[in-house]
């Protein structure tokens, strides 16, 4: 009777039982999942690694997924509208371009824009005396401030967090893009960079998609971790974007 008693004891205690309810629980989804990815019609087949993310770091893997989407799309969309910049490098391709822009690792520095990335990669493309290729510049600044508000990740996992005021910036720096887009002009009131027309406002679109992820993945973030955010007004006219 003394060897079953510590037996019982463990069995009677509420803690230990949901434990290892939890534990069985987690072996059936484990084995119905693996069962699962055997059909070859299944588009998302189970990976072991997703057993370590919560919903949060699910959520914020389908989030980088889409915003990554919508940026190859612009990137693409802006090299159509302009291709005087491609040309600005001897041989250089559109496909070349995203793969430096999409690839894993991500490069964050790029020798033709002085190694600049994310928000201070920006104002290259706006600059008169720049003479690189504007559509990388802002693209390197664009996709470089989401892959920083995403603390340079392209997936997430249990002990990884995210910081719900680099998101919310990011998506105030979108904006000024936007705006610059539509505003910064040459001395001679042509646009830096050929977007939006009256009959085309696709990239309008674009940034627009873009902008609402990053809010709602800053809101998702904040009530989450009850950590508040800094909603301090910042112009889309300002000359700096924020930090990101």
């Amino acid at each position: 009777m003394e060897h079953s008693r510590p037996t019982l004891l463990m069995e009677s205690d509420p803690m230990v039982r949901v434990r290892h309810h939890r534990t069985l629980v987690l072996l059936s989804l484990t084995a119905l999942l693996l069962g699962g990815c055997a059909n070859s019609g299944d588009p998302r087949p189970f990976q072991l690694k997703n057993l370590a993310k919560t919903e949060i770091d699910m959520v914020t893997d389908l989030h980088i997924q889409t915003v990554n989407r919508l940026a190859r799309e612009l990137t693409i969309k802006l090299y159509k509208r302009n291709p005087r910049e491609l040309a600005k490098v001897p041989g250089m391709t559109v496909v070349q371009r995203l793969d430096v822009l999409f690839g894993t690792p991500r490069l964050i520095t790029h020798a033709e824009l002085n190694n600049l990335y994310a928000e201070k990669a920006v104002p290259l493309a706006f600059d008169p005396a720049f003479e690189g290729d504007r559509v990388f510049a802002l693209m390197v600044g664009i996709t470089g401030m989401l892959h920083a508000s995403y603390d340079y990740r392209n997936e997430f996992y249990l002990l990884n967090e995210l910081n719900q005021q680099k998101l919310y910036n990011s998506a105030r720096n979108l904006e000024a893009v936007a705006w610059r887009l539509n505003t910064y002009r040459h001395a001679d009131g042509d646009p830096f960079l050929f977007a939006n027309s009256t009959t085309n406002l696709s990239f309008e679109r674009l940034l627009g998609k873009m902008i609402a992820h990053q809010d709602m993945m800053a809101n998702i973030v904040s009530d989450a971790t009850n950590r508040t955010i800094n909603t301090v007004v910042h112009g889309i006219a300002s000359t700096t974007l924020l930090p990101i």
